[in-house]
């Protein structure tokens, strides 16, 4: 029997989690799970990663409290955002969250320098305004005194890896989410950042998904009171620890990590640059093995968490069996929204956003809880299916299926609604997606399975499927003509 403890931080939430594998199938066991909310200080909104690490201390000594034989441990964060180390080691300021102010308008400005097209072809990666070429280029715009005395950039697992084992590098699926990485030398794209007139010497190595890095320092694990374990840069974007977890089933199925983002995409041997894929504004990121991603990257979940979180603070409390039987009971299709709009990107007050959105453009305004829940996963929904058809239009095959995994997956009813719009069968699972690919990068790292391939296998006789097939296409139908009426795409 061999064990594994993955930490796994979304951009609410953080867990431990504990692998066991005998050979044939993966078991998890939760150990630890804290918040890993944001803090707004100043007019920043940052992450706290002094408590982000102590829950990570809490997160060793209660798994080996219970499990004392652990072979390995690796990390996956969010993507794009990063910490400036000091030339001591000392980390210089918080990390800031990717949702924070000052990219806005980072986009244009770095096309008045060197043109969207040339950014592309020389990254290949979506156009974001919170990508980390954009938040590097905003410190340098201001000419920040913390660039200025750093040492090193870590993205955030890198930097949790860092404080594990004292090795500074960056993972290449994490460094793929930057618009910083050059696909074609893979490395960093340095010719470029240099004529924004960001600073090059304070990138580390890039370093493969499922590469032992070293092990937690004595002086970590004495007072943690735990063995100095191997740490395993696994695919560090949680991202790309899902995608390493989809069991598809049929040839050319796309997948859609489904959380606070979706991520929707098809998996490919390299990635594809062109003039329709920088058009249509998809993305190629990395995978393990070198492989990549092409994806669009959707608000997601994210707009519903706004809205409980905005009720809740009123006082009311919201059970989510209660919330989805009200989606279920509100009248479909009274309005449709395009979910990344940039109203819906920042935080609070998302279900006056809903309304004000459905009120601008002349449809009917959704008021209780149901009704404004049922808009969002329909117009979800209906924003799977565009992606799907855009990533078609890119890769020129038909998609034929579409494995769901992650949290959001225990949304039965978007599962349906998703299956209805797109018309194509709908595979659900596992939840977990994220923790089963940390590990599963974890186990190829220490050798206890061969390959991608072998562990698929074990992922598919590990945990249940559910499936889903299309209904009620024609009713789909009109409401996806209305999204795109309302995007003036018809």
């Amino acid at each position: 029997m061999k064990k594994y403890l993955a930490f796994d931080y979304g951009a609410s939430s953080g867990r431990s989690i504990v692998a066991t594998f005998d050979g044939k199938k993966i078991e998890l066991i939760e150990t630890h799970r804290f918040n890993s909310d944001p803090v707004m200080l100043n007019g920043t909104f940052t992450w706290d990663f002094l408590r982000l690490f102590f829950e990570m201390k809490k997160g060793f000594q209660k798994t080996f409290v219970e499990h004392k034989d652990i072979s390995s441990v690796g990390v996956d964060t969010w993507g794009v955002d990063f910490g400036l180390i000091g030339k001591n080691g000392e980390l210089l300021a918080n990390p800031v969250h990717y949702r924070d102010t000052r990219t806005d308008g980072m986009i244009e400005y770095a096309d008045s320098i060197i043109p969207k097209k040339d950014i592309f072809n020389a990254t290949g990666t979506a156009f974001q305004k919170f990508n980390t070429l954009y938040q590097l280029l905003a410190l340098t715009k201001a000419k920040s005194p913390v660039l200025d005395i750093a040492d090193t950039m870590l993205f955030i697992p890198d930097l949790f890896n860092y404080y594990l084992t004292g090795k500074k590098c960056c993972e290449f699926t994490i460094t793929s989410t930057s618009q910083m990485y050059d696909p074609s030398k893979g490395t960093w794209a340095k010719d470029m950042l240099e004529k924004f007139g960001i600073r090059t010497d304070i990138l580390p190595e890039i370093v493969p998904a499922a590469t032992k890095i070293g092990n937690i320092k004595p002086e970590l694990a004495d007072e943690l009171g735990i063995p100095s374990i191997p740490v395993v840069a696994v695919a560090e974007h949680d991202t790309g620890s899902a995608a390493l977890s989809v069991p598809y089933e049929q040839e050319h199925s796309a997948f859609l990590s489904s959380g606070t983002w979706s991520l929707l995409g098809i998996e490919l041997p390299k990635p594809v640059i062109n003039d329709k894929t920088r058009e249509l504004n998809y993305t190629n990121e990395g995978c393990i093995n070198n492989e990549y991603r092409l994806l669009k990257n959707i608000m997601g979940l994210w707009i519903q968490n706004e809205c409980i979180r905005n009720w809740e603070a009123k006082g009311e409390k919201i059970a989510f069996k209660e919330l989805d039987q009200s989606v279920i009971d509100a009248e479909p299709f009274i309005a449709v929204i395009d979910v990344d709009d940039p109203s819906f990107f920042e935080p609070y007050k998302m279900p006056e956003k809903i309304q004000e959105f459905c009120r601008k453009t002349g449809q009917r305004v959704p008021e209780t809880h149901g009704e404004i829940m049922r808009v969002v996963m329909e117009s979800l929904a209906l924003k799977y299916r565009q992606a799907i058809e855009g990533l078609e239009e890119i890769v020129g095959f038909r998609i034929p299926a579409l494995n769901i995994v992650g949290g959001g997956t225990k949304n039965r009813v978007l599962s349906e609604f998703t299956a209805n719009a797109i018309n194509r069968k709908v595979i659900a699972g596992p939840i977990e997606a994220t923790a089963i690919g940390n590990i599963s990068a974890q186990m190829i790292a220490m050798g206890d399975v061969k390959n991608v391939a072998e562990v698929k296998e074990v992922i598919k006789n590990s945990f249940p499927l559910e499936y889903y097939e299309p209904k009620n296409v024609e009713a789909w139908d009109a409401a996806y003509e209305k999204l795109l009426k309302i995007q003036g795409k018809a």
